[in-house]
């Protein structure tokens, strides 16, 4: 206990001279923290502009020398080199602190940000000084989520200019679509909002467990949940397309939800699985077949929609969390 006390005394008196050395001293406390999440964003920039330069550079150059940019079918163009294995593995290393980020800041939020304060009475020593738990948890908030929206921001614009750049390489080797989970992530506003959700998550895990430990794990597992949850809402956020063909399946490039044959009464139906065989299409009365699926057009609207969505559960975190405070503490401000 007078270790804890050391540390966390000039909390409560540096917070008494106001809002700037309340957030002064929190970046003082946690400044391990700080520099993990700064050295952490620096590791995905410099892989992703790595992957933007030599490694792009190299793969296109190991792509002509298989004779791949003719236009031209040729044998062994859909085999990964390992030129492009590397560009992949640098591209596929940025997405994932965007990917990563999110659970890190729950655990942490839940675990060092406030259940350890909680449960060290550290927080409640405050508390009775200067700093209003509104206050205190304001300032728990606000700082944190700056920085990660800085850090995602930063890492997902570097991943669009990747992206945007290297496409027809990808396309090339059969890589990643635009709609596959990582990608869809960190080409847009999502990777900056499930940042903010793990926070929040992570806030409100420490304030109702009390505990590090018990707060961190209740985070990370909620945050699982909520995210797994929201994600299979993705494909039902944007009206779909329909394709339509008489012979066979239509072409397609793009997210499929689903498909199926067509009556000639419009009505759909299962594949009968005979559509080389003439008797067999008219006996079940199938006139065509459909594919119901998202283009590359819809990217923006999905990435918006489901961005709304964590906003909008993130902002109820937030707000159950300085109800929880206010009921516990009696604070009005």
């Amino acid at each position: 206990m007078t270790a804890v006390t050391t540390i966390e005394t000039p909390t409560v008196a540096t917070s008494s001279r106001g809002p700037r050395g309340l957030l002064w001293t929190m970046l003082r406390v946690h400044r391990s923290a700080l520099w993990f999440w700064v050295l952490l964003v620096a590791f995905g920039a410099g892989a992703l502009l790595w992957a933007h330069g030599p490694a792009a550079d190299a793969a296109w150059a190991e792509f002509r020398r298989m004779g791949c940019d003719s236009g031209q079918p040729v044998l062994g163009c859909d085999y990964i080199g390992t030129a492009y294995d590397r560009y992949d593995t640098f591209s596929t290393l940025g997405a994932g602190v965007l990917g990563l980020a999110p659970f890190l800041a729950a655990a942490w939020a839940g675990g060092a940000l406030i259940g350890r304060e909680l449960e060290n009475g550290t927080a409640q020593l405050a508390w009775t000084q200067s700093v209003t738990p509104a206050r205190w948890l304001a300032a728990k908030l606000a700082v944190p989520a700056a920085l990660l929206a800085t850090g995602t921001l930063t890492l997902t614009l570097l991943h669009r200019m990747l992206w945007s750049a290297d496409g027809q390489l990808r396309l090339a080797m059969g890589s990643q679509d635009w709609y596959e989970g990582s990608t869809f992530q960190a080409n847009g506003t999502l990777a900056t909002a499930y940042a903010l959700l793990g926070l929040a998550v992570g806030v409100l895990a420490g304030l109702l467990q009390r505990r590090a430990l018990p707060a961190l794990g209740t985070a990370v597992v909620g945050l699982a949940l909520l995210a797994t949850s929201i994600g299979t809402l993705r494909p039902y956020l944007w009206p779909v397309e329909t394709l339509t063909a008489k012979d066979g399946y239509p072409e397609y490039i793009g997210m499929v939800l689903g498909d199926g044959a067509l009556t000639s009464t419009g009505a759909r139906v299962s594949d009968p699985m005979c559509i080389d065989n003439a008797k067999c299409l008219a006996e079940h009365d199938i006139v065509g077949f459909y594919r119901d699926y998202h283009p590359s057009s819809h990217f923006w609207p999905l990435q918006l929609m489901e961005t709304g969505i964590v906003l909008a559960v993130t902002g109820l975190a937030v707000l159950i969390a300085f109800r929880l405070v206010k009921r516990r503490t009696g604070a009005v401000a």
